[in-house]
């Protein structure tokens, strides 16, 4: 008989639903203690220049919340869908369609701007998110193919449409033959929020994005309906929800909110289109989601924290050498930890054998 056992909830523990991600982020941080003994490092100041440098400046405060900024905006539009059982796994390609679309405006109309640009780019920006989601979405309706596999592949097909563009048309035609377009003008530019940072216009965008997101889950007779979508399905049909309907609401808005981020990354700290506009901001924002438990205020503290992950494993390469793989090491174990934990939400731990029934 085992003297550790996990022992059956009468119903789900609402204490461990909060508790469980702080729980997961203290499990982290003793792993890479570990880790970071292994490797050969002083596990304190490895864990001091992870966590702790890249945000004791101005500067470093600004780029933490420079790199927030796309993970709240992909994160708040997935956890909306997650809540509905739509499973969009392409923000990463939404991001980056989103980029070619704004950016290709501030191509098209380079030198011949004006205040008008930059609302244009955002609405392309979010047009080529949304277009981009809106392919997983009819083929759920139409065939019902699954979201989560024609999402994530037509991820890799925006990377390569990128590529081609940054190589040809949309290549500087005076930056000698480098896979980059003109650095934007003036008016298609994020305006700087925080000098002295490159904190830009889409910090606001994000913010919004989390009040807007609370308001329609929990304000708004849509945001119920999501809900019950994802609780129960079959009520939802029986109340006559339209469960197609909120499919193409959750991937429409998801989409558009990551193609918003990647219009703002190029318009913000990138300033022109290059191979690379995102280090994996779609792929991390799932992550950002389930940690911030799909609710947008969780949403917002959990993105900060991924961002720390992201500067504090560019900080730690260049102040201890630590290896590039550091950032994904992190992120990997704190979602191995997040759902390993979430099994306490609806069991409790026993310690003792069982006691044998008369």
């Amino acid at each position: 008989m085992s003297l550790i056992r996990l022992e059956p909830r009468g119903q789900a523990s609402k204490a461990m639903v909060y508790a469980t991600p702080l729980l997961a982020v203290a499990l982290t941080l003793l792993s890479g203690f570990i880790l970071f003994l292994l490797l050969g490092f002083d596990p304190v100041k490895a864990l001091h220049a992870f966590f702790i440098d890249p945000v004791s400046s101005k500067r470093g405060i600004g780029e933490l919340i420079v790199k927030a900024t796309p993970l709240v905006l992909c994160a708040v539009g997935l956890a909306i869908g997650f809540r509905a059982n739509v499973w969009n796994i392409g923000a990463e390609g939404q991001l980056t369609m989103g980029a070619i679309a704004g950016g290709g405006l501030a191509l098209a109309f380079y030198g011949e701007g004006g205040w008008w640009l930059l609302p244009l780019m955002v609405i392309g920006g979010a047009a080529g998110g949304m277009a981009w989601a809106a392919i997983p979405a009819y083929l759920r309706i139409r065939f019902n193919a699954s979201e989560i596999l024609t999402s994530l592949m037509l991820t890799y097909v925006a990377l390569l449409a990128l590529n081609y563009l940054v190589h040809g048309p949309y290549r500087d035609p005076d930056g000698f033959a480098f896979p980059e377009s003109r650095l934007f003008e003036a008016d298609a530019v994020m305006p700087i929020l925080w000098s002295g940072t490159r904190v830009h216009l889409g910090t606001a965008f994000a913010l919004f994005a989390v009040a807007a997101g609370w308001v329609l889950i929990a304000r708004t007779f849509i945001g119920f309906q999501i809900k019950v979508i994802g609780l129960t399905p079959a009520a939802a049909g029986y109340a006559g929800f339209d469960q197609k309907r909120i499919i193409w609401l959750s991937l429409l808005l998801s989409g558009g909110l990551a193609g918003i981020a990647g219009m703002g990354e190029i318009a913000g700290p990138i300033g022109q289109i290059t191979p690379s506009v995102s280090p994996g901001y779609g792929f991390t924002a799932i992550i950002v989601a389930f940690l911030g438990r799909l609710h947008p205020v969780g949403i917002l503290l959990a993105a900060l924290l991924m961002a720390l992950s992201f500067i504090g494993g560019e900080a730690a390469q260049i102040a201890m050498g630590l290896p590039k793989a550091i950032t994904g090491v992190f992120q990997g174990m704190l979602l191995f930890f997040l759902l390993a934990c979430d099994v306490l939400i609806r069991y409790r731990v026993r310690i003792g054998a069982r006691r044998a029934v008369a």
